[in-house]
């Protein structure tokens, strides 16, 4: 008998969309890889969560959640109280990764290089908290949503209006150069990949909208600097605790006249997007892992932190 697998999909953070997309390519490769699999459309009311996982009998869940909720330890939590094993990190290390402000802590405590940078709590600021450029995001969203690039030039700043649902944000210098992300998978880097778009940044519309993203793998880098990308990459993986699949994202700072090229970490994805346009299926093909095998392996090596 094929295992069971219920793939959760949609959930109610800003990524939703994100996740749709990501849960039906996820549950289409498991079907492919010969798995028994329901997808669940999941809202907030954790009780009818639980209910609805419980009617579906699943041997696994594959978590294609995106955002709040799904990837920073309260669905981990949930599914560890119900003691059914799932993919992805535990609860811990994905509320670490998903508060930037603390995961970033971890990092420099650690040694891993990071942008400088601090926490402004809503009505705190006066002018700028830093030398522009700076980027201000929030503390525990995905896909770039709610970022802003504070240039020199830029009339006001974001935390003068303070767009944001939280009462904290995170400040960090702007890191020029090149985007760089790193697939780890059971703790070993699959390979670097440089993202490039016209828009200048990485934002939530470059990375899903078809074209708005170039990638180049493998990241075009000197030897040794794609060796560290990938050393980063796993460290950080193994810092915050991850298991399955993780994504680091990092800045290539060579634009230094004079100085050698550096890495910055920016972040760690605990579950890093599955749709057409993502970087860990493209960085797994071209180590040789076809999608159906990338979704097979997660399945296979999910766990359950009760």
């Amino acid at each position: 008998m094929s295992k069971r697998v219920t793939v959760l999909i949609g959930g109610a953070s800003a990524e939703r969309e994100v996740s749709l997309n990501s849960g039906a390519a996820a549950a289409d490769a498991l079907g492919q890889a010969g798995y028994t699999v329901t997808r669940l459309d999941i809202g907030r009311d954790p009780a009818r969560i639980a209910a609805d996982i419980a009617a579906s009998r699943p041997d696994v869940v594959f978590n294609a959640l995106h955002g709040r909720f799904g990837e920073d330890g309260c669905l981990q939590g949930l599914l560890n109280l119900m003691g059914i094993p799932y993919t992805h990190s535990g609860l811990l290390a994905s509320a670490a990764a998903m508060d930037k402000a603390f995961a970033r802590s971890l990092f420099a405590a650690a040694g891993i290089p990071v942008a400088e940078g601090r926490v402004v709590r809503r009505g705190e600021a006066t002018g700028d908290p830093l030398p522009r450029p700076y980027v201000v995001k929030p503390l525990n969203e995905g896909s770039s949503v709610g970022v802003h690039i504070v240039r020199e030039g830029t009339a006001g700043s974001p935390l003068d209006a303070w767009p944001f649902e939280a009462g904290e944000v995170l400040v960090e210098a702007f890191i020029p150069g090149r985007e760089i992300t790193v697939a780890v998978m059971g703790g070993r880097a699959l390979g670097a990949l440089e993202i490039t778009s016209d828009r200048g940044f990485y934002d939530y519309d470059a990375k899903y909208a078809p074209g708005g993203s170039r990638h180049i793998m493998p990241a075009p880098l000197p030897e040794a600097d794609y060796a560290e990308a990938c050393r980063l990459a796993e460290a950080a993986h193994r810092v915050l605790g991850c298991r399955g699949v993780s994504r680091t994202d990092l800045r290539y700072d060579d634009t230094r006249p004079g100085e050698a090229p550096r890495l910055v970490v920016l972040e760690v994805n605990t579950q890093p997007g599955m749709t057409a346009t993502s970087l860990v299926p493209e960085i797994a093909a071209h180590a040789g892992i076809t999608f159906p095998d990338l979704v097979r392996w997660m399945v296979e090596e999910a766990a359950c932190d009760g």
